[in-house]
């Protein structure tokens, strides 16, 4: 029980005001936990009784653009920067329109797993990652040690740089490439007692490559270390690695989440508690990691979201779950259309049964609450995979300069269909020996299907591939 007899009448009680409202969130939490993942989804923690008693009436989440907040008193002030109540003093540290998403997401990512989670956003899908990993690297005795971690190299470019370059070769942190996720013995030989944490991002982008997510947690936990898994691609409507012991779920809300394509966000969900052997004297370093990333190292850093973004994230999200259903299907038809093209010599898609990885993502890619007839959830693989072009690395520029329907661009998770060629984009600066080990090719185009009537998509493709 914390002791707050040194502080003053007035700040003890805006602490047990505090301590009733907190109360009242956890009530509306276990309540909302029994609700279905669309009604999670719509509704969040925002309730018709908040809305009338505290915003007039509104419906949606309301907007606050104020970058902080007001005090009643020095009492409150005190209470507040101490963190001993509630509070959004800054919009840097904590705002009440993330404050909703956050919690929407935590309650989607943890939906049916058995746990409790908590969620961190931030101002993009990088941030995201650096507030998830960075914690777990800090030296734990003086003097020379040697830190590493363990990641795929079957990573978004982005990462894969952030890690070679800005924590490797910048700060002197070992990164141990496993170049086959779902080889779980390659995994176990990279692994020692300096190991901090594994990182996987499934399905991967561009090559959709899948790890045993499972099996990956148990390594994980066996030597005392956390699993983070980037599941961007996914989304809680189709996995939710926390169920399998995912320690650390990481998601770029720009992608799939956001598919409208007019916010960028981040966001980093742990369960509760985290498996880590490192040592950290703060109480919510294991049990509340990102509560505890929030109150010292976001704050610190500062890499906090616009209360817009994450308005327009709230509001894509309520549909999430439909919308993963109907681009899964598309993007099923597309890849079945592309495996038949005779000017294609390869397709990477989850749901194609000759996939590599295809019994993985049959494994752990569900919609979530569907049913197949026999109480078993239906598989759907998301919207994103790539095809290579036969022939040299001109003939994938000829067909990727001939789209006309699909966007030329280096996004994705868009509810438009869009494009790339990742050896000269999102990829580039990786270089050709570290897209070669992570089987990247120049002949490779990736392709994020979109909601457009599935025929169009194929008619599009079909005229670009009649160039060759």
């Amino acid at each position: 029980m914390a002791d707050f007899s040194n502080y003053s009448p007035g700040v003890r009680k805006y602490i047990e005001e505090a301590k009733k409202w907190l109360a009242e969130q956890a009530a509306l939490r276990e309540k909302v936990k029994a609700w279905h993942f669309d009604t999670i989804a719509v509704h969040g923690l925002y309730s018709a009784e908040e809305a009338i008693n505290q915003n007039q009436g509104a419906i949606i989440e309301p907007l606050f653009l104020a970058t902080s907040q007001a005090y009643r008193d020095a009492d409150e002030l005190e209470a507040a920067l101490a963190y001993l109540i509630p509070t959004w003093c800054y919009t840097r540290i904590a705002n009440p329109t993330t404050y909703y998403l956050e919690w929407v997401l935590a309650l989607l990512e943890s939906y049916k797993t058995g746990w409790d989670a908590s969620c961190l956003v931030t101002a993009s899908g990088m941030s995201a990652i650096m507030m998830a990993v960075d914690p777990f690297l800090v030296k734990q005795k003086p003097g020379l040690e040697k830190i590493n971690f363990v990641s795929s190299i079957q990573l978004y470019g982005g990462t894969y740089q952030f890690f070679s370059l800005r924590r490797g070769q910048e700060r002197g942190i070992e990164v141990r490439w496993v170049l086959n996720p779902d080889d779980l013995g390659e995994w176990q030989a990279k692994i020692d007692e300096d190991t901090r944490f594994l990182y996987v991002e499934m399905p991967s982008n561009p090559q959709l490559a899948f790890a045993d997510l499972k099996a990956l947690a148990d390594l994980a936990h066996s030597w005392e270390i956390p699993l983070i898994v980037d599941a961007t691609c996914a989304t809680p409507a189709l996995m939710r690695p926390i169920a399998y012991g995912a320690d650390i779920v990481i998601h770029s809300l720009t992608k799939s989440i956001t598919s409208g394509g007019l916010a960028i966000g981040g966001a980093l969900i742990s369960r509760r508690p985290i498996t880590t052997k490192i040592k950290n004297d703060h109480p919510l370093f294991k049990d509340n990691f990102a509560e505890y990333v929030k109150f010292l190292p976001y704050r610190d850093h500062g890499p906090s979201p616009s209360p817009f973004n994450s308005l327009m994230t709230l509001q894509e999200i309520r549909t999430l779950r439909m919308k993963m259903d109907l681009l899964s299907l598309n993007a099923q038809k597309v890849a079945e259309y592309l495996v038949q093209h005779p000017k294609i010599y390869q397709v990477d898609y989850p749901g194609l049964p000759n996939f590599r990885y295809h019994p993985l993502a049959k494994r752990y890619m569900r919609l979530v609450d569907s049913d197949d007839g026999s109480g078993q959830e239906i598989n759907r693989f998301g919207h994103l995979l790539s095809f290579r072009v036969a022939g040299p690395p001109e003939n994938a520029r000829k067909v990727f300069n001939r789209l006309k329907l699909i966007f030329r661009a280096t996004d994705l998770g868009r509810i438009k269909s869009v494009a790339t060629i990742p050896a000269i984009s999102t990829h580039q600066q990786q270089g050709e020996e570290a897209r070669r080990m992570a089987d990247i090719p120049p002949q490779l185009i990736r392709l994020c299907v979109g909601a457009e009537n599935s025929a169009d998509i194929i008619a599009d493709l079909d005229q670009a591939l009649a160039a060759l």
